[in-house]
Order: structure tokens, then sequence, then C-alpha cells
């Protein structure tokens, strides 16, 4: 049988996947897809390598209500249209590895346990990457089974940068800025090194916009800054995450409004953001279709709060030689991309229109000081490239 390396990134509603060799250095993809609305209304979406459609359905009353369910409907497909293969090695996108973890590692119990014990850091994803370990786990006993985490690439923070200025002992328990969709960094940083290594080899800022939505400033290729911090709600506003918040609010809620702390977790993580404050959608697509004023507010807001976290990348590295936009919205958001670099002609930042408007992979204008990319950003091909290297007995973490 084919060795193979499947890769999953569980969510609470979602179960994301995809199928690579496991004997190439570089695994390449064989097939890729999600299953969404978990313990609702599962569906399911598979296409291979090129692209084609494998599976597109709703999934019967029953199926797929959890994520071990969920696994089952993605193995018993997979079976189906890559029949042979020997699943080696499963590796998972972690959002949280603390303070310890800065790279990724084989998962054994204790690392198990010490990953559940971060629950609280990050309470609407550790939890759910980790039932995604465990219906693994389950499901092949005899696979490889490593963690990736979405915090690692930002372990090298510069102190100033990782650090809030409350009592020391804080720090010591773990409350400091951790920065997330480390993978989609590392990926886009790795890409562009490839194909524009004079342009990003030194001051390169990195905005991921999706539902979820970041920027990172790298310098030579390690991260030294991120607009989120101690959790994926600081920062940049998102779908339906407040973003940078004055902590008063907080208070306010709590000794005014008398709100308890889960119901004010619910307005930060699903009642804010762009679907919060036009009152319509998270969906970037229905918004700028809307065109009602709260619509084109939210578009405002999310635009004008990218502008100031790139003047403060910028800040960080002492300038920018290249910015790449990634993520959902990054990579197919033409109008967004505009408003962003829009006024940042005295960083030498200018935008070709045309090309901006085709999605291409430079953006920039010929004269722009500044490189300017899009890139279709790859975490599970991240994922697979970790794994694969942990296959090895030399590879790193190969006996944790």
């Amino acid at each position: 049988m084919a060795r193979s390396i499947l890769t999953l990134n569980a969510g609470s509603s979602s179960l994301k996947f995809a199928m690579y060799d496991g004997v190439s250095t570089t695994p390449e993809a064989l097939a890729s897809g999600q299953i969404e609305g978990l313990g609702v209304a599962p569906k399911m979406h598979v296409r291979s390598a090129g692209g084609q459609t494998i599976a597109d359905r709703d999934l019967v009353h029953g199926e797929a209500l959890d994520h071990r369910g969920a696994l089952a409907q993605v193995l018993r497909l997979l079976s189906e249209h890559l029949p042979g293969q020997e699943i080696a090695a499963v590796g998972h996108r972690v959002v949280h590895g603390g303070p310890k973890y800065g790279q990724p590692l084989v998962v054994t119990d204790d690392v198990m346990a010490e990953l559940a014990e971060l629950n609280p850091l990050a309470p609407l994803h550790q939890p759910h990457n980790l039932a995604g370990v465990v219906a693994a786990r389950a499901a092949f006993p005899e696979a490889l089974q490593v963690a990736c985490f979405d915090t690692a690439f930002h372990r090298h923070h510069p102190w100033v940068n990782d650090t809030f200025a409350l009592p020391r002992t804080y720090y010591d328990k773990g409350v400091r800025r951790y920065g997330f969709h480390g993978l989609s960094y590392e990926y886009v940083t790795e890409r562009l090194n490839q194909i524009a290594p004079h342009h990003t080899a030194g001051r390169l800022v990195v905005a991921h916009l999706g539902n979820g939505a970041s920027m990172c400033a790298i310098r030579n290729g390690r991260s030294i800054g991120s607009t989120m911090g101690f959790s994926a709600l600081d920062g940049l506003p998102m779908g339906t995450r407040c973003g940078q918040l004055d902590p008063g609010v907080l208070l306010y809620m709590m000794q005014h409004e008398g709100l308890s702390p889960d119901r004010i977790a619910e307005i930060l993580y699903k009642e804010s953001g762009l679907k919060g404050i036009s009152g319509l959608s998270s969906d970037m697509r229905a918004l700028e279709a809307a065109g009602t004023p709260e619509a084109h507010q939210a578009i405002d807001y999310f635009t004008f709060r990218i502008q100031r976290e790139l003047g403060a990348m910028a800040a960080i590295l002492g300038g920018i030689d290249a910015l790449a936009f990634c993520g959902g919205i990054g990579e197919n958001a033409w109008h967004i991309r505009e408003m962003v670099c829009t006024g940042f002609e005295w960083l030498g930042l200018e935008l070709d229109a045309q090309r901006n408007r085709a999605n291409e992979l430079v953006i920039s204008a010929d004269i722009s000081r500044v490189k300017v990319f899009t890139v279709k950003t790859d975490e599970e091909a991240m994922i697979a490239r970790h794994t694969r290297e942990l296959m090895t007995p030399a590879g790193p973490n190969a006996t944790a």
C-alpha cells in the first residue's frame, strides 16, 4: 500500500482535511476538502489535486454529528477515490502551543494533557483542534500524530513585542502576546522566498485577511511582531470577532450592564466584527453587494484598521520592502486591497490598478519601491511538510 499523510484542521462546526503522498520529501496533495455544519446540517465538499469535484453533497441525518463521525465520512470517501492508501501519519493544526511549544511535535498522552491546559487561552479553537486529534488517534492508533501550532511562528518575538504592561507574575503564568495564523505566515514567507527572494528577504508584512484576520511583521523570514496577542480576538476586526478593544469596555459590560463572562465572550467572538458593525453579515462579499450605509461603515472600519496596523508593522520593521495579501479576502477582494494601499505612496507603495483587479501575483506598479503580492496561502501543505519531516527517525522531536 502507498503511504500517505492526512492533514486535519478541526473547527467548532467543521473539519478541513487533505491527503498527501507520504513518500516524497515535499508531499504532493492527492485530495482535499471539508465537512461543514457539524451537528446541524453537515455538508461535504471534496476536490481532487487537479481541482475537480469529487463530492459536493449534504450528509444524511445522523452522519457527521461530531468530529469522529466527520472523520469516518472523510475516510470512507477517500478510500473509494484513493484506494490502496495507508495513513502513515496525521498532521493536525493546533491553534495554541503556549510558551513551551515552538515547533511541530509528535503527540503523546502527556502532550495532549498539556495542550488541553491551554483551552482557556483559545476557547473557541483549542478544544476542537484536540477533538480532531482524539478522533484521528482512535481511527489510526498506529499512525504518527503530529501537532503543528499556529503560535509557533511567532515564538521568536523580541520581549517588548511579547509582553503586556501587567504585573510580571502574569507573564510568568503565560499571559503574553502569542500571535496566530503562523502556519499561513510560514507558508507565504517560504513561497515568496522562492519567487521573489530579493524583495522578501528583508522587511516583509503579510496580511492574512479572512473570517479570521491578522498581520505579521517579518524580518529575514522570522516573525518579530503580530497584530494578534494573547487571544485570537486582538488586532484587526474580523468576520464576527471584535479585534482591538479598550479593556475598559469589558469592565463597563460587566459592571454596568451586568453581563456574565460567557455572554461577553459570545458577543466578542460571535456577534462583533463585520457582522456586528454592519448588522448584516460577516461575509465581505455580502457586504460589498449590500451597499447599505452600515455595510460601507463595516468595510471602512476594516480597511482603516488594516492601514493603522500596516503603519505599526512598518515602525516595527523600520520600513517595508514587500507587502503580501493572503486569506479569502486578501486573495480575492481587489477593492479591499485598493482601499488598504491608497495613501501609502509616502511609504513607496503604489498599486497597479489593472494587476490588482486581475488578482495577479504581483499587484504593485513597476515604479513602486514596495513590492505588493497576492499569495494563495496553504496551511495544509505546511502541516503536511512538517508531518513528513517527523516521519523519519532523524526528524526533530521524533522521540517526543
